[in-house]
């Protein structure tokens, strides 16, 4: 090879190196350039979320069967959220079936093992039992309880997909959530070499 063309493989040789480097430079910098956001999830699309997953029957004492259905969601101030359903309770010591309603509610919590929107430190807030007498109502409020603990535990209010929080390339990961009269909005903040 003449001197000529050894100079001029050279030049081709770094110009391609420099080009190689500005691309790597030019894609780790678009992660670099992610910023955090806000993911929006409007309060009908938690509904359809939550519709999915009742009714739930639970049997406490092994002799009191109770059932939730046609839950309803609220979001309420300082970013908690209100869950109220039809509850109907039957048992053999029992004359008839009964019906009324139970609600609960409770901050929202990220678990980010499930993928999920979660109640955090629920409380039951009101459960009643139409034509059913007070004495007797007590008796089967511990069993309602353990319903209501037992929702919040293991019911979410929410579940996403991890590519569902994929964009250019970018894995974001849900820090923080908030509610408003529409729904919720989940903070995202962009990972980074597997962490945030």
């Amino acid at each position: 090879m003449t001197p000529h063309r050894r100079l001029a493989a050279r030049t081709i040789a770094a110009a391609a190196l420099a080009a190689g480097g500005a691309t790597a430079v030019l894609l780790s910098g678009c992660a670099t350039f992610a910023s955090s956001h806000d993911y929006d999830v409007p309060l009908a699309r938690l509904q359809r979320n939550i519709d999915q997953r009742f009714p739930i029957e639970h049997r406490a004492l092994a002799v009191i069967e109770l059932r939730l259905q046609q839950p309803r969601l609220a979001t309420l101030p300082n970013d908690r959220i209100g869950l109220s359903a039809t509850l109907s309770v039957s048992s053999p010591l029992m004359r008839q079936q009964y019906t009324g309603s139970l609600s609960l509610s409770g901050r929202l919590n990220i678990d980010q093992s499930r993928n999920a929107v979660m109640l955090a430190d629920a409380k039951l807030d009101d459960f009643v039992l139409d034509g059913l007498d007070e004495r007797t109502q007590r008796q089967v409020g511990g069993a309602v309880r353990m319903l209501a603990d037992t929702l919040a535990r293991d019911t979410p209010i929410y579940t996403w997909r991890p590519d569902e929080l994929r964009y250019a390339g970018v894995q974001y990961v849900p820090t923080a959530i908030r509610t408003s009269a529409a729904g919720l909005s989940i903070h995202l903040e962009p990972m980074r070499d597997g962490r945030l």
